[in-house]
């Protein structure tokens, strides 16, 4: 009974891996691929909005950051970025991954908040930041 019970479900396993998937239609973007970066590599951050913080990673690249309650970031030197489920995550963060901010605070010892890392951005786009804007 059981090695009949497991022929069916490798065939049925076999018979799906063979069927046909959905074709994207003409003009339809791909998904897009994410981008990752280790947090070592982080260079230096500018805040934008009171919403988004743009990091530079390495010589060339730069990720905004969707920011949620951060306080503080406005007159920070330095802060800390790290991956949520600290230790699970490693020290890599992609494109819609979350993280927190830690910044040394003006009224408390240490600000935290999320942020949501929202995208890459192009060299056009980098070159458009305005100046207080470009990290």
């Amino acid at each position: 009974m059981r090695s009949v019970l497991f022929g069916g479900l490798g065939l049925l396993t076999a018979l799906g891996a063979c069927a046909p998937t959905a074709e994207r239609a003409d003009g339809e973007v791909p998904p897009r691929a994410r981008q990752c970066f280790s947090i070592q590599q982080v260079d230096n951050f500018r805040q934008g909005r009171p919403d988004q913080v743009f990091i530079r990673v390495r010589r060339n690249d730069v990720y905004e950051l969707t920011a949620a309650g951060c306080m503080d970031l406005d007159f920070a030197n330095r802060l800390a970025l790290l991956p949520d489920g600290a230790g699970l995550a490693g020290s890599r963060l992609c494109t819609d991954d979350w993280a927190r901010i830690v910044v040394p605070g003006s009224t408390s010892p240490n600000s935290v908040c999320r942020v949501r890392i929202s995208r890459k951005l192009t060299e056009a786009e980098i070159a458009d930041l305005p100046a207080a804007h470009r990290p």
